[in-house]
């Protein structure tokens, strides 16, 4: 185990944290939809994202694997390779990653398939993307790099539009509070949510 790996996880998933909070407070019908769509097991979508957030990374054939390969200033070729196993396994594991709802079917005349995602998972997706612009400190960033990366994702119609709906309410609010003078990340909000 190191002490960097874990340091690194415990900041993504108060990141993570971080982001739900601020959808929480400031586009509360976005985590009101979640809480209104009906699952056959019920969600508890703050337990989800706050306490089970990437928990599998936890497990020994994923932590070893990102441990070896991020902070183990070891690339060689068996290092990568665990990795690869690694994060095959976390995807497959965690359902809030877009690759998780593509279906390759045996069958080449049925093809791939991307699935629609549950509204829950898909605020998980963008709490998780967005931990990366909580850690930088630019709230923004999030757009950018989705704009960068959106032709690449595989994601359904109806999953791309609650993706981008969503954005355009965060990018909405974000500005608002910037004309309003509110600092990108402010001390007070963090302390508050933490």
């Amino acid at each position: 185990m190191s002490r960097e790996y874990d340091l690194y996880l415990k900041n993504h998933r108060d990141n993570v944290a971080k982001g739900f909070r601020w959808m929480e407070e400031n586009l509360p019908e976005v985590i009101t939809k979640a809480n209104e769509q009906e699952y056959e097991i019920p969600v508890d979508l703050e337990h989800q994202i706050i306490f089970s957030h990437d928990a599998s990374k936890n497990k020994p054939d994923e932590y070893e694997a990102y441990d070896a390969y991020f902070y183990g200033g070891n690339r060689s070729w068996w290092v990568v390779v665990q990795y690869q196993w690694a994060w095959l396994r976390h995807i497959h594991r965690n359902p809030h990653h877009w690759q998780y709802w593509i279906l390759i079917n045996d069958d080449p005349n049925e093809g791939e398939i991307t699935l629609d995602m549950p509204y829950e998972y898909i605020i998980e997706m963008i709490c998780d993307w967005w931990a990366f612009s909580w850690a930088k400190e630019n709230l923004f960033e999030i757009f950018k790099w989705y704009d960068e990366h959106k032709a690449y994702m595989k994601l359904s119609d109806r999953t791309r539009i609650e993706v981008e709906d969503i954005f355009k309410q965060m990018k909405a609010k974000l500005e608002r509070e910037k004309k309003g003078g509110i600092a990108e990340i402010p001390v007070n909000y963090v302390q508050k949510i933490l």
